[in-house]
């Protein structure tokens, strides 16, 4: 049987208060609707459908960014659906694009269900039933309560708002996650009225029309609410990053990883690490991330789309963005690597030192208060406290480049285009802009003048 998804994630999400459509809105670095897709797309299906409204060209615009991880997914199509009607009146936009005898219906605001869940619902379902993916729950206010006939089959969902009384005791809820045969869907969204409190075209109420007609309607009950947690406001979202931060220290535990506080690590993206790695607090990590053998992270560091390899140390409030940091090497504390930088094995990288398009040799030293961009630096160089490439004339980006064995002095300036050779040397102070041969010295600073008179300022 083929099996096609339909995503529902055309909400505003009034109750964020925010200008940004819920799907948007952000769980450990990404957007919820990427959750959700990312779970999708791990099914086998043959097309997954997501239903856009409000904010409909920035999801799209965002998802489509060849940058973006979903850019190229197969099967992915986007439907838009003008008007908010509920959730009957979103499926019923999707249906004339599904060609599969079976439906998942999943919700972009609900990020944190595991594929492995909607891989046990979907067992249950064939074309002559519904599935349902139910949680039992001590705190049911505000969700649609199952209602189940004598013989414990589910006759029935109703929402909080058009409960009464008794059924509002209800513990059981439903998830809004289901499986639903392709061919009766049809006919029962074609059906659907908006006679509630909301005035919306419930999808829930297909589970009616089903037992009218003798379908059966199977419901999976799962005891994890926050597989099932949707996000309607921030107090909400606020409690799943915690959930889906925990989950992530725990599976570093698991891996081995030694983290000083678990609480206080945040991983937002991918991250994969070897034997005898270190964490210490108020660490993120953002996009794809590899950490080699041994490798230490100080406090308050963040480190992004990188790769570092074993045994290399990052000191206290270091970034790391887009880099790619050999073996051995010392980084920090409060140094800054952004993209484009490579560093081969041994090489450190002081306090308050930045580097951009930085290709760095092995054993080659910037230990404080430098810029280093758009530079090519050799092998067991040495770059002195404030030096500084000035890479950029106004207009255009240069590069620099500094060979192996170099020598520059402390507050020197370097003005792109500009190469050093191998062995050369740049006194202390120097502005270079022309190139330095192999094992030349380079003076670039004015003649130091001394005034024997001179008073100063108020004792004259």
């Amino acid at each position: 049987m083929k099996l096609e998804i339909v995503i529902l994630a055309a909400g505003k999400g009034a109750r964020m208060h925010s200008s940004m459509p819920k799907a948007l809105q952000r769980l450990g670095g990404r957007p919820l609707l990427a959750h959700v897709l990312e779970a999708a797309a791990s099914l086998e299906q043959s097309g997954i459908h997501t239903v856009i409204g409000h904010g409909a060209e920035l999801v799209r615009r965002t998802f489509q960014n060849p940058d973006f991880p979903f850019a190229g997914l197969a099967g992915l199509n986007w439907v838009l659906q003008q008007q908010q009607l509920g959730t009957g009146h979103a499926v019923q936009q999707a249906m004339p694009r599904v060609t599969a005898d079976l439906v998942l219906v999943l919700y972009g605001d609900v990020p944190l269900v595991l594929p492995d869940t909607l891989r046990n619902l979907i067992d249950l379902a064939d074309p002559g039933n519904i599935a349902l993916l139910t949680l039992e729950t001590s705190r049911p206010e505000g969700l649609g309560r199952i209602i189940r006939g004598a013989d414990g089959e589910v006759e029935a969902i109703v929402e909080e708002r058009d409960a009464d009384p008794e059924q509002k005791r209800i513990s059981e809820i439903n998830s809004g996650i289901m499986v639903l045969p392709a061919g009766r869907l049809r006919q029962w969204l074609d059906r659907l009225d908006c006679d509630n409190a909301q005035r919306e075209y419930y999808l829930t109420d297909v589970v009616a029309m089903a037992r009218d007609e003798n379908c059966p309607v199977r419901a999976m009950k799962i005891d994890d609410d926050r597989e099932v947690q949707g996000v309607n406001d921030q107090a909400q979202l606020s409690a799943l990053e915690g959930h889906y931060r925990m989950s992530k220290a725990a599976s570093l535990l698991s891996a081995g990883v030694r983290l000083l506080d678990p609480a206080r690590v945040d991983v937002r993206g991918s991250l994969v690490t070897g034997q005898d790695v270190e964490i210490d607090v108020n660490v993120v990590f953002e996009g794809d991330v590899s950490l080699g053998d041994g490798v230490k992270i100080g406090p308050n560091c963040v480190i992004k789309n990188a790769s570092i390899a074993a045994g290399t140390r990052v000191l206290a409030g270091t970034s790391v963005d887009g880099a790619a940091v050999g073996a051995d090497c010392s980084i920090g504390p409060m140094a800054r690597l952004r993209p484009g930088t490579e560093l081969a094995a041994g090489v450190k990288i002081g306090n308050f030192v930045e580097t951009k398009k930085a290709k760095i040799g092995k054993g080659s030293k910037a230990n404080h208060l430098c810029y280093l961009g758009d530079v090519e630096i050799g092998e067991n160089v040495n770059i002195g406290a404030g030096v500084i490439v000035c890479n950029y004339d106004g207009e255009k980006k240069h590069r620099t480049v500094i060979g192996n064995n170099v020598f520059v002095g402390s507050n020197s300036v370097l003005v792109a285009p500009v190469t050093l050779r191998d062995d050369s040397f740049v006194a202390a102070g120097s502005t270079v802009s022309s190139e330095v041969p192999s094992g030349q010295l380079a003076v670039g600073r004015a003649r130091q003048k001394n005034i024997s008179r001179w008073k100063r300022p108020g004792n004259r």
